[in-house]
Order: structure tokens, then C-alpha cells, then sequence
């Protein structure tokens, strides 16, 4: 291995453990927590070096919401594939979906509330923002019905799951009746 390669794997290496640590930190204490002094005296560098990486605490949180974004599309892809039928796999998506959601906050604050920098629904959009997007309308765009365009039947359902997600996670929805609500949406806005 070249000492270029070896650089250029190291300074891989720093990278995702800047941003496993900010995660963690988030997902522990919130984002209000991600600093990058507390981050680098957790990853024992200098904030120099956190500087060298990432302008800033934004280009983390993006950086972790690009992360987010292809766990999520892979879970929910995983989802669905496993499930028969049209309603199966829409009721799994969802189901997926909000189980994201709940259980990585602080990734889910970094993909929907919080300021990354990235752009969404634009020809610059990030490849796994795209991708996430790509794994909803896989499954919703087959039940969107005659005449409703696929992608704005995926952005409807996408904002009414946000919707459920957000106020559950902010204790404005009680989580018992999350199964029904989820009855609820697939019956009344998918075409199966």
C-alpha cells in the first residue's frame, strides 16, 4: 500500500468515526450536544482536524443524515421485500418507517428538522437522499391509483408518515394506537 492510500484511508477512517461520534452523541444527549470541541476531545484529535473534515457542526449533520438515509432505504426495502402483496408491502414501509423514526431520533432530526445543508427534491439532491426517496415510491407508486402521479401519491403518504412520526415522537399521538393509524392510512390512501 502507498503512503497516498494509506492517507487517504486514515483520513476515511477519521471521518466515519466523526461522524459515528456525533450520532452517538446526538442520539444519547440531542444535537444541541454535537459541538466540535466535545467531539474532538471524544475522538482524542483536534478540532483542527475536525475542521480538515467538516466545516462545521451543518456539514456533520448532513453528513449524518446521508448516513440515516441509506439505513432507511434499506430497511425499508428489506421491509417490503419481505412482504405479499401490494398492502403488505405499503403497510411494512410504513410500519418501517416510523419504527426508523422512533427509534434513531436524532438521525431522523438530521434528515427532516435539522439543518444539513443538503438539498431536497433538486437535480443537486444527494445520491442517498434520492435513494430513500427511490425506496418509498418502489412500494407506494404501485398504489397510487389511475390518474394520480406516482410521485406525488410518494410525497403524500412520506409527509402523512413525517406527520405520524413527529407527533408521536413529541407525545402529541398515543403510541398505542400507532398499529391503527397505520390500518388507517393504507386503507385510505392506497389503491390496493
Amino acid at each position: 500500500m502507498s503512503v497516498q492510500e494509506r492517507k487517504q484511508r486514515e483520513r476515511a477512517e477519521r471521518e466515519r468515526l466523526i461522524v459515528a461520534t456525533a450520532r452517538e452523541l446526538a442520539e444519547q444527549q440531542g444535537w444541541d450536544a454535537v459541538t466540535t470541541r466535545r467531539l474532538a476531545e471524544r475522538i482524542e484529535y483536534s478540532q483542527p482536524v475536525l475542521y480538515s473534515h467538516f466545516r462545521g457542526k451543518r456539514e456533520i449533520i448532513g453528513a449524518v443524515a446521508l448516513e440515516g438515509a441509506t439505513e432507511m432505504a434499506a430497511a425499508i426495502r428489506a421491509a417490503t421485500a419481505a412482504a405479499d402483496g401490494p398492502r403488505a408491502r405499503v403497510t411494512a414501509l410504513a410500519r418501517t418507517y416510523l419504527d426508523f423514526a422512533a427509534h434513531n431520533p436524532a438521525v431522523y432530526d438530521a434528515l427532516f428538522q435539522l439543518d444539513g445543508g443538503l438539498a431536497f427534491a433538486h437535480e443537486d439532491t444527494p445520491e442517498p437522499l434520492k435513494d430513500a426517496f427511490a425506496a418509498l415510491l418502489e412500494s407506494l407508486g404501485e398504489v397510487a391509483g389511475d390518474g394520480v402521479h406516482p410521485g406525488v401519491f410518494t410525497e403524500t403518504f412520506w409527509a402523512a408518515l413525517h406527520g405520524l412520526a413527529t407527533l408521536t415522537r413529541a407525545g402529541r399521538l398515543p403510541p398505542e394506537c400507532a398499529g391503527q393509524r397505520v390500518e388507517l392510512l393504507v386503507d385510505r390512501l392506497a389503491v390496493v
